[in-house]
């Protein structure tokens, strides 16, 4: 196996770019409005299709590259994957609307946080990295005064992955419109949009398609374009202009966007997607699952504790806590002396925890490097660590 050197770059997002994704952006400027962005556009809708694990579109213009044949279209959103959640929400939901928000770290209570500026929320705040009560989810959609259930899919605040196949069941049996924050699971967790049933869902490029940050894009199906439609019709719609949504579709079928886009993120994203599409998103899924299930395993076997429960740890990020007398001193080191990074926790327990990224373009060699890296930084600060195999993991 190839040695890994230099730097080791393992945080949940922004992720490192390939070469290909930044020489893209390194293209001169051209404009918004003519035949040549419309080119980049269709590339990265069909790429954008390709991720969400929809049917496929042709890559070329006048096409209609957003939608394929199922029920579904992509938009891209010049921002990052809350400005895309944004637009969800904000055109969805009239300001009296009930929405159901369940949630078990920061991300989700961003999503909560979002919902109250636009609409009204019941949210259910579960203790970070604890699975949500299926049951308590349950008899609250039995009262059937809920627009929405409204999960971030993957919670890289506490690296834990929501049971999104048993919500979605929930939200059909009920009749209750499904909404997915994907922003780090779609590309590099199974995600099935279709069979879910969801009506609208986020991602962020910078995540686990490897893209560059600042871009976004979110799929919909008929039902919410209706429903937004109908909102904006009847004069009801929260106030907005730039993530209008409706402004958005009118352009969608032209490879267009109302507002002047971000030209050189698109063309980035778009060859970031096109590995994608080489590696094969199955194959992706797959190695995000192989790293980190050999994190898990090798901070477990070295009596490490992990802060999400054991049935539904995420693939793409493993939240680990500091043993005794260890803090974020631990992490700094392991920049300076070891130049690996990963990410610290946030809120309520920082300096209690570390992160461990394992989406995107990552090697198995980097993650195995940086591992022993992560080992030799907690022997240097007297943490007792027997020395193991660490490849074997892998």
């Amino acid at each position: 196996m190839a040695e890994h050197t230099g730097d080791c770059f393992l945080v949940p997002g922004p992720v490192r770019m390939n070469q290909k994704c930044l020489d893209a952006m390194a293209t001169p400027v051209i404009t918004a409005r003519g035949g040549e962005f419309r080119d980049v556009m269709a590339e990265l809708n069909s790429g954008l299709r390709y991720a969400f694990n929809l049917s496929p579109s042709e890559p070329k213009k006048k096409t209609q590259s957003w939608a394929g044949d199922d029920d579904y279209k992509v938009m891209a959103v010049s921002g990052s994957g809350t400005a895309a959640m944004e637009m969800i929400i904000a055109n969805r939901f009239r300001p009296n609307d009930l929405v159901l928000v369940p949630t078990n770290g920061k991300f989700g209570e961003r999503v909560a946080e979002m919902c109250k500026r636009f609409c009204n929320v019941k949210h259910i705040k579960y203790d970070w990295g604890r699975a949500f009560d299926l049951y308590e989810l349950e008899q609250q959609l039995e009262r059937k005064c809920y627009e929405a259930v409204l999960i971030c899919h993957n919670e890289t605040s506490s690296g834990i992955t929501q049971d999104a196949a048993a919500i979605a069941e929930m939200c059909s049996r009920y009749d209750t419109s499904f909404i997915l924050d994907g922003i780090t699971s779609i590309g590099g967790l199974p995600v099935d949009i279709v069979s879910w049933n969801v009506e609208a869902a986020a991602m962020g490029a910078q995540k686990c398609t490897a893209g560059p940050s600042g871009i976004a894009a979110i799929t919909f199906n008929s039902k919410f374009y209706e429903r937004c439609k109908a909102i904006k019709e009847q004069d009801d719609v929260n106030a907005l202009f730039y993530l209008d949504f409706i402004s958005a579709y009118k352009k969608g079928d032209d490879d267009q966007t109302p507002w002047t886009p971000a030209i050189n993120l698109a063309m980035g994203w778009a060859e970031a997607l096109n590995i994608l599409k080489d590696e094969g998103l199955e194959n992706r899924w797959n190695r995000c699952q192989q790293l980190s299930t050999g994190v898990q395993n090798l901070f477990l076997d070295l009596g490490f504790e992990l802060l999400a429960d054991i049935s539904q740890r995420s693939a793409t990020v493993t939240a680990i806590m500091y043993p005794d007398g260890i803090d974020d001193k631990w992490r700094s080191d392991l920049k300076e002396q070891y130049h690996t990074q990963v990410i610290g926790a946030q809120d309520h327990l920082k300096g209690k925890m570390f992160r461990v990224g394992s989406m995107g373009e990552t090697t198995k060699e980097e993650m195995i490097e940086g591992c022993k890296r992560m080992l030799d930084c907690f022997r240097s600060h007297g943490h007792e660590i027997p020395q193991v195999d660490v490849e074997s993991y892998f």
